[in-house]
């Protein structure tokens, strides 16, 4: 019969994993250790006025499910739609400065991308952004008094 092959043929493959997988351990003992000792210590109180529903020192007076102004909504879009350009311009800064270095240096770049065609492409983005923020503006998404 031929050998068998151990599962983890090279133990140096996994040791990158290995501090990561010992924080998310650390972390769901933590979690489960927490919640155990809040069940057990914590204070067990019932009453009528216990029970009640609270909402931030409010009491509750309406439906939960009424209709909010589509305003709020906008305003939600939009912080989503410039948090992901800042998300999007990160690792793109990061690659031009890299670019922009290796240009200095005199050196190729690993991607082959120049400097110049990385700004020309930030430059499309935010064109397309621009775009975007004047049609919301004469869409008249900015004013609150109406």
């Amino acid at each position: 019969m031929g050998r068998m092959m151990p599962i983890l043929a090279n133990t140096n493959e996994m040791q990158p994993y290995a501090s990561i997988l010992f924080v998310v351990g650390v972390a769901v003992a933590m979690a489960t250790v927490i919640l155990i000792l809040t069940h057990v210590i914590g204070p067990k109180r019932k009453g009528e006025r216990k029970d009640e529903t609270y909402e931030s020192g409010m009491p509750p007076i309406a439906d939960a499910r009424r209709r909010l102004n589509v305003r709020f909504y906008i305003v939600a879009l939009l912080f989503l739609l410039f948090d992901v350009e800042v998300i999007i311009l990160w690792p793109w800064a990061l690659v031009f400065y890299d670019a922009s270095m290796a240009a200095n240096a005199g050196t190729a770049t690993s991607g082959g991308l120049g400097a110049g065609y990385l700004l020309l492409g930030a430059g499309f983005f935010f064109a397309l952004l621009l775009v975007g923020y004047v049609y919301e503006w004469r869409k008249g998404v900015f004013q609150w008094d109406q």
